[in-house]
Parts: structure tokens; C-alpha cells; sequence
């Protein structure tokens, strides 16, 4: 893996490219529903009344126009674009396999969501309070993309083992048993996940496949969208920590203190305000 860290604008322009593909195909999935799935007049007026470009030329079937099949095909040439080209900031985990790099180009698209949810909100708040012209869309679409947020966070997290862990008898233990608790939690992330597909599948291929949307004035996809995210995103958790079992199988034990709480350039900070103020206090005379 190149060790070079992150910082150049590539690897943020390419997260926002990425969301702004897949923002144009998720609003323009029935068009791609209708014709490589099923055909239906209700979800036909559906989309309609949400295309944004009605007159652009069809290329494909009745309803795929030609910045639908851009954008389909530009989604999967950025995704590779951005695993390649991902590098680990210096606070993040430094220990990657090839397989890390996609985790950690789905962290990067996660920051920028938190970004686009931050001026959404920002927007509606000046809206709202300052010119008192508050908008039928900000509020589920806030709501839309904190739950994209919550699903890709938690892949991101899996694979900085940044996720919630207690450690009292991890500790204390030999490496072997260690590697036993490793094995066993892998295990039931792993069971859990069969579970879930397994139990959500039927429903969330049944809101995808008619396109279910919020029932509001903006009337978003969010129970077709994010019930198919979920079936995508806890099996790549799940795979995340197997390649994190594999990644650790032979790493040297981590000691967890009360230590690792403590923010070292924060504290530096409070030690060098405290030296400032204390030079300046006058010394008393002899």
C-alpha cells in the first residue's frame, strides 16, 4: 500500500462526484425500475412528476435518457477511482489491506454527507428564521441522509476499530484466548448479519421494486432507499471485520489504559497555556 498520506483535493472532489451520481440515480431509479424491471402506470406517473429532465433524449428502453446512463456509468468508474486513490490521514488506523481501501473511500463519502446534511440544515435554519420562507424538502431530506450517514459510519468504524468495545476481560487474557474472543465476536457479527438479510430481504426488494416513498410534500424514497442500504452496507460489516480478524490475527496485543482517552495535542495545548500564563505572573522578590 502507498504510505503517502491524505490531504490532496482528489480525494474529496471524487466523494462528491460519487454522491452526486448516485444522488441523480436513486432520484431517477424508476426510470431504470420501469424498464429493466417491472412496469407499472402508478410508478410511470411517479417518475414523471419527479424527472428533472423530461426532454432529455432516450437512449435506453422507454425511459432512460442519456444523463441517466452517464451518471450509471460514471457511478462505478468513480468508486474504483476513489479506492485507488484513497490515502489514510493521520489519525486513522495505519495498519491496511487492499480490501481496507474500500471501507475507507465509503468514510471518506460519509464525511462529505455529513458536510451536504450540515449546509441542508444551515439552509432551512437561515430560511426559516431569517426570511420566515421555510422549505417543503430540508427536513426529510436531512432526515434522508442521516440514515445513509448512520449505515456507512458504522462500515468506516468496523474497519478503524473505532467501534465500542470493553476491554476487561480482553486485557487480562493471553493472546489466545484473546484470539478466541476475536473469533467469537467476528462470528456473531457475521451471524447477525446472515439474520438480517435473511429476515429484511422480502421487504426491502418489495419497496425497492414499487419505488416507496415517504408520503410527504417532498415525498423522498427513503423506505425504498435505505431498506435496500442496510441489506449492502451490514454484510459489508460484517466482511470488514473478518478482514479485520485476518489483519490482527498476528498484530502484537494493544494495552487499553485510562490513557487512551486523553487527547495529546489538547493536552499539549492546556501545558503550553499554562507555561504562558505561568512566565508571566511577576516573581517575587528576595
Amino acid at each position: 500500500m502507498n504510505n503517502k498520506l491524505s490531504g490532496r483535493p482528489v480525494e474529496w472532489l471524487v466523494p462528491l462526484a460519487f454522491i452526486f451520481c448516485a444522488g441523480w440515480i436513486i432520484w431517477h431509479m424508476p426510470a431504470f425500475i420501469l424498464d429493466w424491471g417491472q412496469d407499472g402506470e402508478q410508478l410511470a406517473a411517479q417518475f414523471a412528476r419527479i424527472n428533472i429532465t423530461p426532454n432529455a433524449p432516450i437512449v435506453i428502453g422507454k425511459y432512460i435518457d442519456i444523463y441517466n446512463l452517464l451518471a450509471f456509468i460514471a457511478l462505478p468508474a468513480l468508486l474504483i477511482v476513489g479506492v485507488l486513490t484513497v490515502r489514510r490521514a493521520p489519525m486513522e488506523f495505519e495498519n491496511w489491506r487492499a480490501l481496507d481501501r474500500l471501507s475507507v473511500f465509503i468514510g471518506r463519502v460519509t464525511m462529505m454527507l455529513i458536510v451536504l446534511l450540515t449546509l441542508v440544515m444551515l439552509y432551512e435554519v437561515v430560511l426559516r428564521y431569517v426570511f420566515e420562507q421555510p422549505t417543503l424538502w430540508a427536513s426529510e431530506l436531512s432526515l434522508w441522509l442521516a440514515g445513509f450517514v448512520f449505515l456507512t459510519a458504522g462500515l468506516y468504524a468496523m474497519q478503524q476499530r473505532s467501534h465500542i468495545r470493553i476491554f476487561l476481560l480482553y486485557d487480562v487474557s493471553p493472546r489466545w484466548v484473546q484470539r478466541v474472543f476475536d473469533i467469537i465476536s467476528t462470528s456473531l457479527i457475521i451471524l447477525f448479519a446472515a439474520a438480517l438479510f435473511y429476515g429484511g430481504y422480502g421487504e426491502a426488494f418489495a419497496k425497492f421494486s414499487r419505488w416507496e416513498t415517504f408520503g410527504t410534500a417532498f415525498d423522498p424514497p427513503i423506505p425504498a432507499t435505505l431498506k435496500m442500504a442496510v441489506l449492502i452496507v451490514v454484510p459489508m460489516v460484517a466482511l470488514q471485520a473478518v478482514i479485520n480478524l485476518i489483519s490482527d490475527w498476528n498484530a502484537v496485543p494493544v494495552i487499553h489504559t485510562a490513557a487512551d482517552d486523553i487527547d495529546q495535542d489538547e493536552l499539549d495545548r492546556l501545558r503550553a497555556a499554562v507555561g504562558a500564563d505561568t512566565d508571566m505572573q511577576p516573581k517575587a522578590g528576595i
